[in-house]
């Protein structure tokens, strides 16, 4: 049986594959992440001159490149049609399917400007397999345990192949064009757009939206997520305050005219500005419980990651698994260095990632209240 379009329902299972109508000329291919949490990836498909656009890219892996491949043929093409990647940020689910099939079939991969550091990082000829900037940011958070579990357990060595450099690097305000530049409403070709890249760091330094303004959709990557937040700075070189950095970009997208969310991971059918107000009423009232766990007399980020809860499920600390822990404590780093920003907190050292000392340690960061 030949692949049909099918239209976008808001109440559907997102993750199932196929090939989705959410707007004229604009397709959803939801692709496959194995063993993760998120279960799938959005990548969009536009429609352009002399082949196609693609929004995100998916993880490098078999089973989604034959899947894209199947939803793409739906769509009368194929893999050796897409002319670029528009890709919000490097993290491996949105990028390394862009890398792989530039490199078989001449595609342009285009990257926000901002997620350079960290590509040029992961890319250092001497840095370790481990992530080791997240290793001393858990040492810091006095996690030295969890962070002791996590390199006993090293993830598989990375194929640094698929963190190869863009074609282009896209800076905050850059113009693309997709499909002709003017179109004949009476003729049955490409649909002309504008899509403007706005810079939004927070779940990454470089992190990109891109803004379709004159047909109300912008695409939200993992800035804007329809039910849950996005990691904060998990990245290879965090920024001194990405929480600061992600609730600006939030706030810079609630200053734009509203448009329907085209998220990476999750249901389509939400308004940006709806769910930006409720990511910043969650992030408010967890700056406050984190200040409560303060007050309680913790004082490690570890020890106030404890007296949280976490998941929409509401499980404790202990009840995630080691990665997820991980994210868990580095995200109560950043609320808490949020809290100093605001005067609201002292802590004994600079709660920024610092180096091992001689001794092969990292020193405990401690928080009080001011």
């Amino acid at each position: 049986m030949s692949p049909t379009i099918l239209d976008d329902e808001p109440d559907g299972d997102w993750t199932a594959p196929g090939t989705y109508r959410c707007a004229p000329g604009v397709y959803r291919i939801p692709l496959p992440l194995p063993n993760d949490g998120l279960r799938a990836v959005n990548v969009y498909a536009i429609e352009d001159v002399g082949g196609w656009t693609l929004v995100d890219s998916g993880w490098a892996l078999t089973v989604a490149e034959e899947l894209l491949a199947e939803s793409l043929s739906a769509l009368g093409t194929g893999l050796d049609g897409v002319r670029r990647f528009l890709v919000t940020h490097s993290h491996r689910d949105h990028y390394t399917m862009g890398v792989e099939l530039r490199r078989r079939f001449g595609s342009r991969v285009l990257l926000g400007a901002g997620e350079k550091p960290g590509l040029d990082e992961i890319n250092r000829p001497d840095r370790g397999q481990g992530g080791s900037s997240h290793m001393e940011r858990l040492r810091q958070a006095g996690a030295a345990d969890l962070a002791d579990l996590i390199m006993a357990n090293p993830p598989p060595r990375m194929d640094l192949t698929m963190w190869e450099p863009p074609d282009e690097w896209l800076e905050d305000g850059a113009v693309l064009t997709v499909g002709p530049e003017e179109h004949d409403p009476a003729g049955s070709g490409p649909i002309g757009r504008t899509l403007t890249a706005i810079a939004t760091p927070g779940h990454t330094r470089g992190h990109l939206v891109f803004a379709d303004s004159d047909h109300d959709l912008m695409f939200t990557g993992d800035h804007v997520l329809p039910t849950i937040t996005p990691s904060i700075g998990f990245e290879p070189i965090a920024p001194p305050s990405p929480l600061s950095d992600f609730l600006t970009s939030l706030q810079l997208l609630r200053d734009r005219p509203d448009a329907a969310m085209l998220p990476a991971h999750g249901k389509i059918g939400r308004r940006v500005h709806e769910r930006v107000d409720e990511l910043l009423a969650h992030h408010a009232q967890r700056l406050d419980d984190t200040f409560a766990g303060l007050v309680e007399g913790r004082t490690t980020a570890k020890e106030v990651a404890s007296t949280l809860a976490w998941t929409r499920r509401g499980r404790t600390l202990a009840e995630l698994d080691p990665f997820n822990r991980m994210l868990a404590i580095l995200e109560t780093a950043v609320h808490l260095e949020v809290l100093v920003e605001r005067g609201l907190v002292a802590s004994d050292s600079d709660p920024a990632p610092a180096g091992p000392g001689d001794d092969g340690s990292v020193a405990v960061v401690h928080y009080r209240v001011a």
